[in-house]
């Protein structure tokens, strides 16, 4: 498998920006915000979906106590209704750059849309393989997001939710079939949609 080498060392004041679950039916969309700390490197970053759970669990503690500054946000499902998932997914980037201790130089985005900010602003596709802020803040958004998948699973242990958390796979699809959407459920996603009687 052909793998992206990130640079060794971060570069000072740069805050890294992604997101995760734009994909799933249920659940929030979450976005993490790191500036490295070039003096407190972290080795292995890279696109949080290259790496196993054990993996992004190792490295989000390692980026929590090493970076110069983090922070993570969500958008809440009914948000994602509100206002599409493309908008909640640059509004959860927007909150966790402004939660963030540190002023960054320049907040680097994976992919082409950003959110609107106070601060120079630049997007990356496939930044979070090719910049090491950038894969820190989507490892960050992954774990963040799964631990919050775990949390609702225990109040809906029927959906499954700590197996696909919140994706469409066959079996979420069956559950949602034969349970109906809960409140964590995205209902202008169409699968929840239709089940919910409001067309295609």
């Amino acid at each position: 498998m052909n793998m992206t080498r990130l640079p060794a060392m971060p570069v000072p004041g740069i805050c890294g920006v992604d997101e995760a679950g734009r994909g799933p039916l249920a659940g929030p969309v979450y976005a993490a915000a790191v500036v490295l700390d070039p003096r407190r490197p972290v080795d292995g970053l890279r696109d949080s979906k290259r790496l196993s759970a054990r993996q992004r669990d190792r490295l989000a503690l390692l980026i929590r106590e090493r970076a110069q500054g983090w922070a993570i946000a969500s958008a809440s499902a009914a948000e994602i209704d509100a206002i599409d998932i493309l908008q909640a997914s640059l509004l959860a980037m927007r909150r966790a750059v402004l939660a963030l201790a540190c002023t960054p130089s320049l907040v680097r985005v994976d992919g082409n849309r950003a959110p609107t900010l106070e601060f120079p602003v630049e997007t990356v596709i496939g930044g979070d393989d090719s910049d090491p802020a950038i894969a820190a803040a989507s490892i960050l958004a992954k774990t963040a997001r799964d631990e919050y998948m775990l949390r609702i699973h225990a109040e809906h242990p029927g959906y499954g939710f700590d197996r696909h958390k919140g994706y469409p796979t066959a079996a979420h699809l069956e559950c949602l079939a034969r349970l109906g959407p809960c409140e964590h459920h995205r209902r202008s996603f169409a699968p929840v949609r239709r089940l919910l009687g409001q067309g295609s």
